[in-house]
């Protein structure tokens, strides 16, 4: 790909990573400029009726000020500040903070790889990185991919003396170390699926380990991917 390309290709992924401050009825929020660029994780804001009862702002559901008092973060639903929350909605938000705090920044963060595209024998190196929308996963070397998280069909994380198996192959960790994965997509118009192959570096033992949390972290996010959009 030239350089005016990438440079391009750059360009609309600065402009799909756009946001905007909008102030709703339950608080300020950070969302997309554009609402097709969403995050996969997101959550719609549910409709309520401003009245005297508390309201929580992620059910909608409304509470006495006993049942509804504590706030807490809400960055499915974009919310800059924490927000109000019946009991039960703050256990499900606490939990999905570790997602959020953990694993979605260690993608973002990116990590170095051997990718391999379909049956080639040729191997590029190339930075892996979750897009600050969370809506692809960008690859970026001498060449330039973008693969949008709904697209992908399939994923098996390679381990060392695994042969892989199953739709989403899964590892404990322990003496066990992730050392690549097979990933299997659809570009947009084509009928059919580009498989791609990521190998972790061997440049050092340094980025060995970044390359494993990654492959670590890119696991249990396409499962959280999968669960979302199945149930949306």
């Amino acid at each position: 790909m030239s350089s005016s390309s990438v440079a391009a290709a750059g360009g609309a992924a600065l402009r799909r990573d756009g946001k905007k401050l909008v102030r709703s009825p339950s608080g300020l929020r950070m969302v997309p400029e554009h609402r097709a660029f969403g995050s996969p994780f997101g959550l719609d804001e549910p409709q309520w009726v401003p009245d005297k009862e508390h309201h929580c702002r992620r059910c909608g559901k409304c509470f006495c000020d006993k049942c509804c008092s504590k706030k807490v973060p809400l960055p499915r639903m974009c919310f800059v500040d924490p927000v109000r929350q019946c009991a039960e909605c703050v256990l499900v938000s606490q939990k999905e903070m570790e997602f959020y705090d953990k694993q979605l920044k260690v993608l973002m963060n990116g990590a170095t790889f051997s990718v391999t595209l379909g049956t080639s024998e040729e191997s590029e190196l190339m930075v892996c990185r979750l897009s600050n929308n969370q809506r692809y996963l960008f690859l970026d070397g001498d060449s330039h991919y973008e693969i949008e998280i709904a697209q992908i069909s399939t994923v098996q994380i390679l381990t060392e003396g695994f042969t892989p198996g199953g739709l989403l192959s899964s590892f404990s960790g322990g003496n066990t170390r992730a050392t690549g994965m097979l990933l299997q997509y659809k570009e947009p118009g084509a009928q059919d699926v580009t498989q791609m192959k990521f190998t972790a570096s061997e440049d050092s033992n340094s980025n060995k380990k970044q390359s494993a949390t990654w492959l670590a972290a890119m696991h249990k996010v396409l499962c959280k991917a999968f669960t979302f959009l199945s149930a949306g």
